[in-house]
């Protein structure tokens, strides 16, 4: 398959946009999740005494890092050497301060607003079988306006990725698309999570119709948004839709159409993980960077593929140093 010609005057830069939030992250077994209610896999909006109770309840130690899928998506970027910069408001705290300072030690412009609120936060659950099911409060993250958001934010960025979680405020949401389109980026939506596809169904169809250029799906998220439960059906319904449609299968890799061809990309390794946090922001991470810099369809997969296995290794989004040198093998 052929380069996509369609990044402008040669631009490099890579900009996320979504929720500046901490990770914390619990191992814990499939019956303490079940006292949660959750769904295993998806994301609930709790407030920051629910998660204070839930971790009193857990019968190990937390591990906290620096999150956010469209956070971890440009930390990997930065990571890979490309341009990165994300945009996010979090809060005056100390968890606010690391989480700039972790973007800046990333090679990531951070273009964080700030507020009095706390800096956000989102619990993991990691269950024996590697998934993990989050419980996110959004705090300062959620106090981003639509007006502080403008073309200005988008400068010089070849893509925007934004990070289906930001379709809990509509107003935001369009706000950022109708800038990136003006700053004259491609626009990249990644679900997040099948739970956002359902709640957010209609008005998720008609933005990515009016403005999305790259759609990024696990199989849960892509049978929510085309009701097909069929991989190909499903991928057909978001390439629809979309110039560059991704389906990312888990251990059974991914597949990407473009202009009516599909392209099936291998999974790394044997399919085992310890941690899946952040595999699909780092996965687009891979593709995202391999776009911008002109490599073919294939090979921008092969690196997403790359990322998101090495990322399965470790406990929490963050890839050891071992992973990104064996990653840059693929550049």
């Amino acid at each position: 398959m052929a380069r996509i010609p369609i990044i402008k005057n040669n631009r490099r830069l890579v900009v996320g946009i979504g929720s500046a939030l901490v990770d914390i992250l619990i191992h814990e077994n499939d019956e303490f999740l079940e006292k949660t209610g959750a769904v295993k896999g998806g994301m609930t909006l709790v407030d920051y005494t629910w998660i204070e109770r839930t971790l009193a309840m857990g019968s190990g130690r937390a591990t906290v890092v620096a999150g956010g899928s469209a956070g971890n998506t440009t930390v990997g970027v930065g990571k890979l050497g490309g341009q990165a910069r994300f945009v996010g408001k979090c809060g005056t705290d100390q968890w606010g301060r690391q989480y700039e300072n972790d973007l800046r030690k990333q090679n990531v412009d951070p273009a964080l607003l700030r507020s009095d609120s706390p800096t956000g936060r989102v619990l993991s659950i990691i269950t024996p079988d590697a998934q993990r099911t989050m419980f996110t409060y959004l705090g300062a993250s959620a106090e981003t306006r639509p007006e502080e958001i403008t073309a200005g934010s988008f400068t010089d960025a070849a893509v925007v990725h934004i990070e289906g979680y930001l379709l809990f405020n509509p107003d935001l949401i369009q706000a950022a698309l109708i800038a990136a389109k003006k700053a004259g980026a491609l626009i990249s939506l990644d679900l997040a999570s099948f739970t956002v596809v359902e709640q957010s169904l209609v008005l998720l169809k008609k933005l990515v119709a009016d403005y999305v250029d790259i759609l990024i799906a696990n199989e849960d998220e892509a049978r929510a948004f085309s009701g097909h439960a069929d991989e190909k059906l499903a991928l057909s319904a978001l390439s629809e839709k979309a110039n560059i449609a991704v389906l990312k299968v888990g251990p059974r890799g991914s597949r990407i159409s473009h202009a009516g061809k599909t392209i099936h990309i291998q999974s790394m390794g044997d399919g085992t993980a310890i941690d899946t946090t952040g595999a699909g922001d780092l996965w687009a991470a891979g593709f995202l960077f391999g776009l911008v810099n002109g490599y073919p369809l294939e090979k921008c997969g092969r690196l997403g593929s790359a990322c998101g296995y090495e990322v399965c290794q470790a406990i929490g989004a963050n890839i050891p140093d071992g992973g990104w040198k064996r990653i840059k093998r693929f550049l």
